[in-house]
């Protein structure tokens, strides 16, 4: 690498400048004292982790995600966290398990991607996870909590929740006799609402009528409140956990109208983000306009399990630098005071009470 080269950084490794590592900071402040004032008790887990502890379970899945080296002390393999989220699940199942009732957790931190997801492959992730409640309040405390946080954020408005749950499809599936290729194969034209080459890889698995249409309908089961509503006489055959799902989604629509009632919320029945890992209902914020969501979340009751204690899960993540790279620049520069460089303990006294007063202090020195 030539001289001129080497202040350059790996593509999709990005940093902050003065101004907006100001905001960065000020933010993380604000935003962790008023999860903390919910509840949520902060956790820093660790940059590195054993491999098969960091990728254990659904983790599994950020295996291509995670930039992985050799341990110099133990020989063992490890990796550099891609999402702190399952980290997190480990604490709650392991170094708090004896904790009684609902556990509620916080976390903020760098995470590192291989492959770029949006545009940075260095996120700053803040996050918030409820375990040990599986019920509709916890799902909607932790929706509740999200959008308090992009609107303390002020980075971005005239929000969207797009809402879906895991169970539709899956339930579908399983009522329908798809194996793991098909399964996964129609997923994937589901999550492109390709209708044409859904309509002809139900065809050829010959699926019994009543199934074929209600997977054919998902991909346009799209849209507001009213989509519940379609949903019910649409599915009205499929099984209970379908049904049951369709009920959860329609408690929170409930909900969210008396909690959150200027939010706008758009139902996807087919929108299974994070579906190998999630187990209920799911969940996105965007801004409108944008294609690219600012906070998601969800249910993952199964998180626990190879930890050696399941329990019910559900919370949300963010990327913090995302939302300051989106803020314009309005901190209020304090004017700072210039003092000529002293040995004069008097002087340096001052310099200090200022200082402990709010004031910017900068020494000049002597030209030399």
């Amino acid at each position: 690498m030539s001289h001129k080269q080497r202040w350059l950084l790996p593509e999709g490794i990005d940093e902050l400048m003065p101004e907006q590592a100001q905001q960065l900071e000020e933010l993380r402040r604000q935003l962790l004292d008023m999860m903390q004032s919910w509840g949520y008790q902060l956790v820093f887990p660790p940059l590195v982790e054993y491999l098969d502890s960091l990728l254990t379970g659904t983790a599994k899945t950020l295996d291509l995600q995670t930039f992985k080296l050799t341990d110099q002390v133990s020989g063992r393999l490890m990796g550099i966290r891609a999402d702190m989220t399952p980290q997190v699940a480990r604490i709650a199942a392991h170094n708090l398990r004896d904790h009684e009732g609902v556990l509620r957790l916080c976390y903020i931190g760098n995470v590192l991607h291989t492959l770029p997801q949006g545009t940075s492959r260095n996120p700053i992730q803040l996050g918030a996870e409820i375990y040990g409640h599986s019920g509709p309040e916890s799902d909607m405390e932790v929706l509740q909590l999200m959008i308090e946080v992009l609107n303390t954020t002020g980075a971005v408005s005239d929000l969207l929740l797009d809402l879906g749950h895991v169970g539709i499809y899956r339930g579908l599936a399983e009522h329908a006799g798809l194996n793991d290729e098909q399964e996964h194969e129609l997923f994937t034209a589901l999550q492109r609402k390709a209708l044409p080459e859904i309509e002809d890889l139900l065809t050829s698995y010959q699926l019994a009528p009543d199934s074929h249409e209600m997977l054919l309908a998902l991909a346009e089961l799209n849209g507001g409140i009213d989509v519940l509503t379609t949903a019910k006489k649409v599915l009205s055959r499929a099984p209970e956990q379908v049904q049951s799902a369709l009920a959860t989604l329609q408690t929170i629509a409930d909900m969210t109208a008396k909690r959150l009632p200027e939010l706008t919320l758009n139902f996807d029945l087919s929108e299974l983000r994070g579906y190998n890992y999630h187990t209920g209902l799911v969940f996105a914020a965007y801004q409108r306009g944008s294609a690219n969501a600012v906070a998601t979340g969800g249910r993952y009751d199964d998180i626990g399990e190879d930890f050696g204690n399941a329990q019910p899960a559900t919370g949300f993540s963010l990327d913090l630098k995302v939302l300051v790279n989106q803020l314009a620049n309005t901190n209020a520069k304090k004017t700072p005071t210039y003092v000529t460089w002293s040995d004069d303990e008097a002087e340096q006294k001052k310099v200090a009470q200022c200082r402990e007063q709010g004031e910017v202090v900068i020494y000049q020195f002597a030209d030399k």
